[in-house]
């Protein structure tokens, strides 16, 4: 069972900035691993996609964040993070950390328990 950790959240102002973390029990750069990512869900709205980064450190982001936020990892550290900039009140949501492992048959998905980002307007 991998256990996944996110900190870093907390009330910012339109415009500021705040660094996510997301911590892994287990190393994020062994071959099993196929992408680490973060999304998020404001009340009552389902979770959606904000940023993955895969093993080999390719990026993707969903346009709503593309340009504001970036998604890094620290393979030293098994610890993804989440760099968001210019934000918005439209970007408070709770923020959740997802790893995603394959074995042979199967991916697994991993969420951490979320940390909640609130924007000011």
């Amino acid at each position: 069972q991998v256990q996944l950790v996110e900190s870093g959240g907390g009330l910012v102002q339109s415009g500021g900035s705040l660094r996510l973390s997301c911590v892994a029990s287990r190393s994020i750069s062994l071959i099993d691993v196929m992408t680490m990512g973060w999304y998020r869900q404001a009340p009552e709205n389902p979770r959606e996609w904000v940023a993955t980064i895969t093993r080999n450190g390719i990026t993707t982001y969903a346009d709503s964040v593309k340009g504001r936020f970036t998604i890094s990892r620290d393979n030293a550290k098994n610890t993804v993070y989440l760099q968001m900039n210019s934000l918005k009140p439209e970007d408070t949501a709770v923020y959740y950390c997802k790893l995603v492992l394959r074995d042979t048959y199967r991916a697994y998905d991993y969420w951490g328990q979320g940390t909640q980002v609130t924007v000011s307007s």
